[in-house]
């Protein structure tokens, strides 16, 4: 029995050391514009690592910018958790710009991979023509409250007070190299396990970090969330607004088609509820509204393509306006913009017109062809019935005043098989 005691020793020493592994760490995946489905993402991806006592939690980060009130929401966020947050801007020829640098200087850790930047927070709000069009004293607010809130951001955070508003001033952007030497970031990491072993030791929120031999645990989206990341991109938005105008037109010039009316009736309930999650503005889907309006006026109105032209220059219009107040990842670009113009105004000029014009044209084949048609009685008509020859045909036909053979009559109207006619004189 002794002589098992130093083996059993041995596996207990083992076993406890052993166990004394790293913590794992938790890693989220945050590519494109930011906004509620990001900061949703964000937050629960930090619950989750709080709950699963997670070393620290590493955002990688790759995002032209976003709206200004989810990224407020990721910063408290930040400010409120127990457990530390990683930024990682990577990989290689990622940016954090706009709403993604103040993300950054946000984390308890800023971190970026080579050939990456950083930069470029000017808030943005656009125009008609697309270029920066806001009045100055609206303009100077914007600014001056972003400065200050970038500025509170580098303070607490202990870095680059100064490059921090020049971000937002001069709208500067720099490398990870010269973000490193300005104190810009905490550390320059080739990959995630150079970035884990640099984290190693690190002291923050008063425990020190053991992610030298730690295990990532990716934290992917949910499905609810994959939705609303998809459905926060403008130029979904946009092809929505088109199926709903050519599906409710298409239906008016086909009735019983059912497909475009229910495919445009379902486009507009996701339009609604993105205009709810991104920053729309009512002016520009007014002049959308506005353009169908016309399109439509013109196919009934004889105006000679007047209102067509007018609705095309209102839907161009309403295109560059739709998201003018949005951060530089809501933009909608000319090359964008000038195609789906062009084919709105195609559809509407050769189908739907082409379609609603059919509907007015007066009937040429059928039944009703033959109403104020004159034939001649092969036998007397009376209430009660006879006989009337016309297109070739002999048809069963009553008239309320009598009519005698052979005596031309006008046909009034058909009642299944049975016309109703009177005298023609």
């Amino acid at each position: 029995m002794m002589r098992w005691l130093p083996v059993l020793l041995a596996g207990l020493s083992f076993g406890l050391v052993g166990g004394l592994h790293a913590a794992d760490v938790g890693l989220i995946k945050v590519k494109g514009v930011i906004g509620p489905a990001t900061s949703s993402y964000i937050s629960r991806a930090i619950d989750k690592a709080g709950e699963r006592k997670f070393a620290c939690l590493v955002i990688l980060l790759d995002t032209p910018g976003g709206a200004l009130d989810a990224t407020k929401e990721i910063v408290q966020k930040f400010y409120a958790s127990t457990v530390p947050t990683v930024v990682y801007v990577a990989p290689a020829g990622s940016w954090a710009g706009s709403a993604g640098c103040f993300i950054t200087l946000a984390a308890d850790v800023a971190a970026m991979a080579p050939s990456t930047s950083i930069g470029a927070a000017h808030p943005v709000s656009i125009g008609i023509g697309g270029e920066e069009k806001t009045n100055d004293v609206m303009k100077q607010k914007m600014e001056n409250f972003a400065s200050s809130y970038i500025a509170s951001i580098a303070e607490k955070r202990g870095r680059n007070i100064e490059w921090a508003k020049s971000a937002v001033v001069k709208s500067e952007s720099i490398t990870a190299t010269n973000a490193m030497e300005l104190k810009v970031i905490d550390l320059v990491a080739e990959d995630m396990r150079d970035l884990l072993n640099q984290l190693d030791g690190r002291e923050i929120k008063g425990k020190q970090l053991k992610t030298a031999e730690a295990v990532v645990v990716d934290i992917p989206m949910t499905t609810r969330e994959r939705i609303l990341q998809v459905l926060s991109h403008p130029e979904l938005m946009m092809f929505f607004i088109l199926v709903a105008m050519y599906g409710i037109i298409g239906e008016l010039s086909n009735p019983g088609a059912i497909l475009p009316g229910v495919a445009g009736a379902i486009a507009l309930i996701l339009v609604l509820y993105m205009s709810a999650i991104l920053p729309v503005n009512l002016a520009g889907l007014a002049l959308i509204l506005l353009a169908a309006g016309l399109f439509i006026v013109d196919i009934y109105a004889p105006t000679h393509g007047v209102l067509t032209f007018g609705g095309i220059a209102a839907f161009f219009l309403g295109a560059l306006m739709l998201f003018n107040r949005g951060e530089p990842g809501f933009r909608l670009s000319l090359a964008y913009i000038i195609p789906v113009t062009a084919i709105t105004a195609l559809f509407f000029l050769f189908v739907a017109g082409a379609g609603l014009r059919a509907q007015l044209l007066p009937v040429r084949a059928g039944r009703e062809t033959m109403l104020k048609k004159i034939a001649p009685a092969v036998e007397a008509i009376t209430d009660h019935g006879g006989r009337v020859f016309v297109e070739g045909e002999y048809w069963n036909a009553v008239s309320e005043s009598p009519i005698e053979r052979g005596q031309p009559v006008e046909i009034i109207g058909i009642e299944g098989l049975t016309l109703k006619v009177k005298p023609k004189a």
